[in-house]
């Protein structure tokens, strides 16, 4: 599927949803953007793990905890001497993430507070997991590991660094800021040389001083120059918006509800099942209905999914997450035909009631409330219908007329989360 190309103006006018996508307004550089061939396996892929994990773990309130509560820097950086986790066992999350039905992933290897996940020279004041209590090169492990599983290898990156004032006064203070600057293109070398094959590269926080947008700081961050570097060094990455560059797809971040129509462009949602993004002791985690429902809100708008899930100090993932991500997983083998590999529509969603997916010449009608689908009446599709089916292979019967075609799935057939009803068309 060719995907249409939008300016930021003209997709923000279209935007009649929910749907927050980030950096519309980012530099345009076309040159920087992957082909269509180059981009189908994320296309076709879903859905993808995400995992917070630093310091901030160790503090326990969330990932912006040193910027919230004021720690200086040099207090700060004391975590280093405590971080040392003895049951990181990224083989076992790999796994993990498999039986999720997930397809890939993104490690934050390093977030705003400049703790790099792996042995970074370029690391101002080698603030880096080499030189912490672990001694070791994180990036390494979980790149190996989940590379060997099958999975698409991800790298989120913050260009930002708290540590350095100039990065709330990039004018006032150019010198300092300008040493930031230095840590980024030395450090996303680092990340896009030293590892293999990368597939997605995600960037987080490319505005300056906490305001305005990721565009507006392109002057300073200069991303076009920034990932010419990267394409250079991995020439199939996927790169997303936030670095000022508007990337090759969009992201909404959050948990808000999806709605309105199918959007014409690569989108990903993100979100954490937990409370906050990074480890919190007191973690609540999200229903699985409610997990569920935006997955396949998503999916039905042409969007991919990338989960997160929050490792604690020791490394390991909440038993409540691991939980989760299992029950996630059995709905992804139930369902996963009508989702991997999948276009949306052509019918545009009906908001928490239904929408469709499609490979080919099979359409799949995902109805999330069949109580309300069953009031809809008769569906407007210009296709030829020549069977109707649920996944477990049961027949539907169905009538289709100039005006569309009427679908009743027997109330014992009704799923809770998702009825999926296979649409063959004719050739």
């Amino acid at each position: 599927m060719v995907k249409k190309e939008l300016s930021g103006a003209e997709l923000a006018s279209m935007l009649k949803s929910s749907i927050q996508l980030k950096s519309l307004d980012g530099v345009e550089a076309p040159e920087l953007k992957l082909s269509d061939e180059d981009m189908q396996w994320w296309r076709d892929a879903k859905l993808g793990l995400f995992f917070h994990w630093g310091l901030y773990s160790i503090v326990g309130r969330g990932e912006w905890a040193m910027f919230n509560e004021k720690i200086p820097a040099d207090e700060y950086a004391k975590l280093a001497e405590r971080f040392n986790p003895l049951h990181w066992n990224p083989e076992r999350m790999a796994q993990l993430a498999r039986e999720a039905g997930m397809r890939y992933s993104v490690m934050v290897t390093r977030h705003h507070d400049g703790f790099a996940m792996w042995d970074s020279p370029g690391s101002y004041g080698r603030f880096d997991s080499m030189h912490a209590a672990a001694k070791r090169d994180f990036v390494k492990e979980y790149t190996d590991a989940f590379r060997n599983a099958g999975l698409g290898v991800g790298l989120y990156y913050s260009p930002m660094d708290w540590r350095f004032p100039g990065y709330f006064k990039p004018l006032e203070l150019a010198d300092n800021a300008e040493l930031m600057k230095k840590q980024c293109y030395a450090q996303i070398e680092e990340l896009t040389t030293r590892y293999g094959q990368i597939d997605i590269l995600w960037y987080d926080g490319g505005w300056l001083a906490h305001s305005g947008t990721d565009a507006d700081a392109a002057w300073f961050w200069d991303p076009v120059k920034l990932n010419g570097m990267v394409r250079r060094h991995q020439p199939a990455c996927v790169i997303n918006p936030r670095s000022g560059w508007i990337g090759d797809f969009q992201c909404d971040e959050g948990t808000h509800a999806i709605t309105g129509n199918i959007l014409p462009i690569d989108w990903e949602k993100c979100f954490s099942i937990g409370t906050h993004w990074s480890y919190d002791p007191q973690e609540l985690v999200m229903p699985l209905e409610e997990i569920i429902k935006l997955m396949m809100d998503c999916f039905v708008r042409g969007g991919n999914v990338l989960l997160n899930v929050a490792p604690n100090p020791d490394g390991e993932i909440p038993s409540s997450q691991v939980e989760r991500l299992k029950q996630i997983g059995a709905f992804m083998r139930k369902n996963g035909e009508a989702i991997y590999g999948t276009t949306a529509g052509p019918l545009e969603p009906v908001d928490h009631i239904c929408g469709m997916t499609r490979r080919g010449n099979v359409l799949y009608l995902h109805v999330q409330d069949m109580q309300a689908f069953e009031n809809i009446g008769l569906l407007p599709l210009e296709q030829r219908i020549a069977r109707c089916r649920l996944l477990d292979g049961s027949e539907i019967p169905f009538e289709q007329n100039e005006q569309g075609i009427e679908i009743r799935v027997p109330k014992e057939k009704w799923e809770p989360l998702d009825t999926v009803v296979r649409l063959d068309i004719l050739e």
